[in-house]
C-alpha cells in the first residue's frame, strides 16, 4: 500500500473522523493484515505437522527438530526480515516467510506434546484391531492431540498477528503501515486506530480458534 498524506483532522487519540476520511487505506491494511496471519499460520501448521510427527516417530530426533525451530525463534524479528529481503527482493514473500519461521517453534511443540500425550492404552488397543501406522495416526492420535494442537495454533496466531507490523521495515506490514506513518507525523489518530485494529484481529482469530478447536472435542468438554 503506497504511502499518502493522510488528510488532517484534530489531532486526537481517537477520532471517527479519521476513520472515514482514511477508510480506503485502513481497509487495505487490514486486508492485508489478515491475509499474510491466516496464510503464515496455515503454512507453519503444514510444515510443523510432519515435522512433529517425524520426532514422535523417532524419539532420537525431537531434540534436533525442536532444537533447529528454537533457534530460528530466537533470531530477531527486524534482522531476520532484513537478512531474507537481500535474498528474495520481494517483501511480501521476504514477510510471509518470516512469520512462518517463527510460528513453526510453537507449533512443533504443541503437536509433539500433543501426540506425546496420548493414553498409550488407546494406541496399543488401537494397534491390536489391525489398524496401520498411517490410520492409527490419523483417526486416533492426532485427533486426541487436538486440544494441544489448538493450544499452539492460539499462540501461533496472536503472536503472528503482532509480528506482521514488523514486516513494514521491508515495505509490507499490514496495519504496520499505518502505526509507521502514525509515528513519523505524529498523528495520534493513526498510531491508535491501528493498534486497536491489531488488538481486534488477535482478539477474534483467538476466539474462533477456541471456538474451533471446542467443537472438534466435544468429548472434552466440562473438563471431562
Amino acid at each position: 500500500m503506497p504511502a499518502r498524506a493522510v488528510e488532517p483532522v484534530a489531532n486526537l487519540w481517537f477520532t471517527w473522523r479519521y476513520v472515514e476520511n482514511n477508510l480506503g487505506d485502513i481497509t487495505t491494511a487490514l486486508s492485508q493484515h489478515v491475509t499474510l496471519t491466516v496464510q503464515a499460520v496455515v503454512l507453519a501448521l503444514v510444515v510443523a505437522l510432519p515435522l512433529a510427527v517425524l520426532a514422535h516417530r523417532r524419539p532420537r530426533l525431537a531434540g534436533p527438530v525442536l532444537g533447529a525451530s528454537g533457534v530460528l525463534y530466537t533470531v530477531p524479528a527486524l534482522a531476520l526480515f532484513a537478512m531474507i529481503y537481500p535474498l528474495l527482493w520481494d517483501p511480501r514473500t521476504t514477510v510471509l516467510i518470516g512469520l512462518v519461521m517463527y510460528a513453526l517453534l510453537v507449533l512443533v511443540r504443541n503437536v509433539l506434546v500433543g501426540l506425546q500425550g496420548v493414553d498409550r492404552g488407546v494406541v496399543d488397543a488401537a494397534r491390536g484391531t489391525g489398524i496401520g501406522p498411517t490410520r492409527l495416526l490419523l483417526t486416533v492420535e492426532l485427533p486426541l492431540a487436538i486440544p494441544s494442537i489448538f493450544a499452539g495454533l492460539r499462540l501461533a496466531t496472536v503472536s503472528t498477528v503482532a509480528l506482521v507490523t514488523i514486516g513494514i521495515i521491508v515495505g509490507y506490514g499490514g496495519l504496520g503501515q499505518l502505526l509507521y506513518r502514525g509515528f513519523n507525523s505524529q498523528y495520534r489518530a493513526e498510531i491508535a486506530t491501528a493498534t486497536v485494529l491489531t488488538l481486534l484481529v488477535a482478539l477474534v482469530a483467538d476466539l474462533l480458534l477456541m471456538a474451533l478447536g471446542r467443537a472438534l472435542t466435544p468429548w472434552a468438554r466440562g473438563g471431562r
